[in-house]
């Protein structure tokens, strides 16, 4: 799909999600809007845990790959619809006990001037894999 909001289309998501597989926190964050928002697959809240302005969501992002090191989001499936997206990739990664994790996620994107405004995400509740 091509359609546009802004800058914003399907290469532009595809590009994003090739810059999270790189653990670029610099590319990552060129994406971002000033104000940004990432609202985390786990956390108390009925969010998940919440990242509020580029600061935070730059620490929410490198906690992903201290989290899972070898973490890698596969399988992508995107589309841009105006101001909204979505992409629908495979999470891998193996936590530093060794256990692993995969499962099909999805990001929802508010997307305003051209950047990311708002990353949610969302993933399956599947048990991680017993380290071996």
């Amino acid at each position: 799909m091509t359609e546009r909001s802004d800058s914003v289309s399907v290469q532009f998501l595809m590009d994003f999600g090739a810059a999270w597989n790189r653990h670029d926190i610099e590319a990552l964050m060129s994406f971002m809007a000033d104000d940004c928002e990432f609202h985390a697959v786990a956390g108390p809240d009925l969010m998940g845990r919440s990242y509020i302005g580029r600061e935070a969501v730059r620490e929410g992002f490198q906690l992903a790959w201290q989290t899972f090191p070898d973490a890698a989001w596969l399988d992508g499936v995107h589309f841009v619809h105006g101001d909204r997206g979505v992409s629908e990739t495979t999470f891998k990664g193996t936590k530093l006990d060794g256990s692993r994790v995969e499962a099909r996620m999805v990001d929802v994107f508010t997307f305003r001037d051209g950047k990311i405004a708002v990353k949610n995400a969302y993933r399956k509740d599947r048990p991680p894999i017993s380290a071996r």
